[in-house]
């Protein structure tokens, strides 16, 4: 009898899982609700909301004299995004972000080529590796490093120097000699901290675009007489622009938003991400500090409207 009463306490549950099981293979919908529902509601009402929440807070008042925040609202904050000053900020940040994802674009192209054409097995898996390696380190220590590289005496003004380079330089960017500032404390050598810490962002997507060029294409493309450089240019670099494309979302909104290179790398100045940091943290100007954050938000959509036509989340 005992023994009759444990088998169908067992029997009970699985029934039930039984039956539970039936009911989502009859009704896909409902599963997918259960696996959807959570995760966006966190993101509606944690990351979404938060967000809203700070842009909100952009139509408060903020007192220069007592330094206080209070909730009558106005539209000073974001009328002064457009003063000579902070629109300067905007546009200096945009120059940048665009440099960037440009001059990426331009080296990561013949790494990512040759990943996807050229290579095999091991030495795919050690171009891998060399491209992600960087990404393994902190992203502060990068920043730091490269201060000691382009710092007077090091590595970087040691190169110009022996290929003689600093006349060019000088003319060219009016970057002074030895004696004067240095690299670290140029535009130069900021947008050269950026492209190297985005560049694995540029490469991986490319790759992958190349990866999917079916290599009949290529074959069809030499059957009908065209050359080398006709086959590069009609074929293959129109099929990659999609990868180029998506790369340059990753290395544009990652530029825009940046405020560590700024205070560590190149001349005085504020960026975007800088500028909120400084509104926020030294000021207390909680208001403009998310008048700020949403020229970034509104940026980049305007661009990924841009690259959306390009094919870029096809490349995702």
């Amino acid at each position: 009898m005992s023994a009759t009463l444990t088998a169908q306490a067992q029997a009970a549950p699985s029934g039930a899982m039984r039956r539970l099981s039936n009911l989502l293979y009859r009704r896909p919908t409902l599963y997918l609700s259960m696996l959807l529902i959570p995760p966006l509601l966190w993101f509606g009402a944690i990351y979404l909301g938060s967000l809203l929440s700070l842009l909100w807070q952009g139509f408060y008042t903020f007192d220069d004299f007592t330094m206080a925040v209070s909730t009558d609202l106005t539209l000073a904050n974001f009328s002064a995004l457009f003063q000579a000053a902070n629109f300067d900020i905007i546009q200096r940040t945009l120059a940048m972000a665009v440099a960037v994802s440009i001059a990426s674009g331009m080296l990561a192209f013949p790494i990512a080529y040759y990943m996807a054409r050229y290579t095999t097995g091991k030495t795919k898996a050690f171009f891998y590796i060399a491209v992600m390696m960087p990404m393994w380190a902190s992203y502060i220590v990068k920043a730091y490093a490269w201060t000691l590289l382009l710092a007077k005496g090091g590595v970087a003004q040691w190169f110009v120097q022996q290929f003689g380079l600093e006349p060019v330089l000088q003319f060219i960017l009016g970057i002074p000699g030895v004696g004067g500032s240095t690299l670290s404390t140029s535009h130069l050598g900021r947008f050269l901290v950026f492209v190297y810490i985005w560049l694995p962002f540029m490469i991986l997507p490319i790759q992958a675009s190349l990866e999917r060029l079916p290599p009949n294409l290529l074959q069809a493309s030499a059957d009908l007489g065209a050359k080398p450089r006709q086959t590069f240019l009609q074929v293959v670099l129109p099929l990659s622009i999609p990868g180029i494309a998506a790369g340059s979302i990753f290395t544009f909104s990652l530029t825009l938003g940046d405020f560590i290179v700024p205070q560590l790398v190149g001349p005085p100045g504020y960026f975007i991400g800088s500028m909120v940091y400084a509104q926020q943290g030294a000021i207390g100007n909680m208001p403009m500090a998310a008048a700020f954050t949403l020229v970034p938000i509104v940026l980049i959509a305007v661009y990924l409207s841009i690259v959306k036509r390009l094919g870029a989340f096809d490349a995702l």
